[in-house]
């Protein structure tokens, strides 16, 4: 086996003794580091994106500046709706679909992704990543959830309520149900076309999932979600993240993937109760805590790992992306309290 596959991230994922818990951060790569400040000013966003030996660069950069266990592809989840036929752009006010779906028969112009050739460039992005890493770390593959895709398609950017997702899903199930199948059909495609170019984990971001009830959960995400997990390649880690609600966590086990990510409004040991102790979990540092100081964020980091008590299967991260104001040593400071702090104790360890 490589050395990857005996990482503390692949250990933890496997809900093995890992020795330490290992720590990566969601948009570890980004606006907060000045040196893809000074890329940005010369490369917009979605040029950036379809740049593979910039993604390669931008991404290994950052891993070996922030020393952090795995290393997540550079990328966007709203490239594959591009590629489905809508009209991407990125404005100072974030992603703007210029042809979003609004009405049950723009569902059918979506187009059905049935080859990666349109995503190449993201698939190169995961080999030259993958060739510019250490053997002993894992790289992370990801995409977009159904239903956050769709909510995008339907609401042409950002939300506040999600009022036209919703009242298309409310309004017409057959044609949410049509759209949604396509969406999961082509994310199963993409990420398995991720592993296959050399991911060794993939993360499914659902995040906008949190505006639904569980009884809404249930019927308009779930099944799609859950469908995609059981295609990807057997034997690869999925890391399901679903943001904003802790009363979807038990219905979020359903989907069955190998570890469930939480963000920061649940207690991590409350959060695991729930979840049950035979799947790992990944969480949950409020991002604004990377704000503060090195002692609060020793502090906090410590609160979240003495909640896992040291079980097997803890994988630290935010609860959700770091915020563009965060200064990139505080990031350090995390990573290094982590290491520190985390370092399993045989006498101590919950064994599940």
């Amino acid at each position: 086996m490589p050395p990857w596959h005996d990482s503390p991230m692949m250990k933890a994922a496997r809900r093995e003794p890992a020795g330490r818990v290992p720590v990566w951060l969601m948009r570890q790569a980004g606006r907060y580091m000045p040196e893809y400040r000074k890329l940005r000013e010369k490369v917009g966003f979605l040029e950036l994106c379809k740049r593979p030996d910039l993604c390669a660069e931008v991404m290994l950069a950052t891993v070996e500046q922030l020393g952090v266990d795995a290393a997540i592809i550079f990328s966007d989840l709203l490239l594959i709706l591009e590629s489905m036929g809508l009209e991407l752009e990125f404005s100072g006010e974030g992603p703007v679909l210029h042809n979003p779906i609004r009405e049950p028969g723009d569902v059918d112009r979506l187009a059905e992704l049935e080859d990666m050739d349109s995503l190449d460039f993201v698939l190169e992005t995961v080999r030259r990543t993958r060739a510019g890493l250490g053997d002993e770390l894992p790289l992370i593959g990801f995409a977009g959830a159904p239903f956050t895709l769709a909510a995008y398609a339907i609401e042409g950017g950002g939300s506040r309520d999600y009022r036209r997702a919703k009242a298309f899903a409310y309004g017409d199930f057959g044609a949410w149900d049509a759209l949604m199948q396509k969406l999961a059909r082509a994310v199963t495609l993409y990420l398995n076309a991720q592993i296959d170019a050399g991911a060794q984990i993939v993360q499914l971001f659902d995040s906008w999932a949190g505006c639904l009830g569980p009884d809404d959960y249930r019927r308009f995400a779930l099944p799609y979600s859950r469908s995609i997990i059981e295609a990807i390649a057997p034997g690869v880690p999925v890391i399901h993240f679903a943001a904003g609600n802790p009363a979807l966590l038990p219905l979020i086990r359903e989907a069955s993937s190998s570890v469930i990510g939480v963000d920061w409004r649940v207690r991590l040991d409350d959060a695991w109760s729930v979840i049950g102790h035979d799947r790992a979990i990944q969480g949950n540092l409020d991002p604004a805590v990377l704000l503060s100081n090195p002692a609060e964020i020793r502090r906090r980091a410590k609160e979240i790992l003495d909640q896992a008590a040291d079980r097997p299967g803890h994988i630290f991260n935010l609860g959700h992306g770091v915020l563009p104001q965060t200064p990139p040593e505080n990031a350090v400071a995390l990573v290094e309290a982590v290491h520190e702090l985390g370092v399993e104790s045989p006498e101590s360890r919950v064994q599940s």
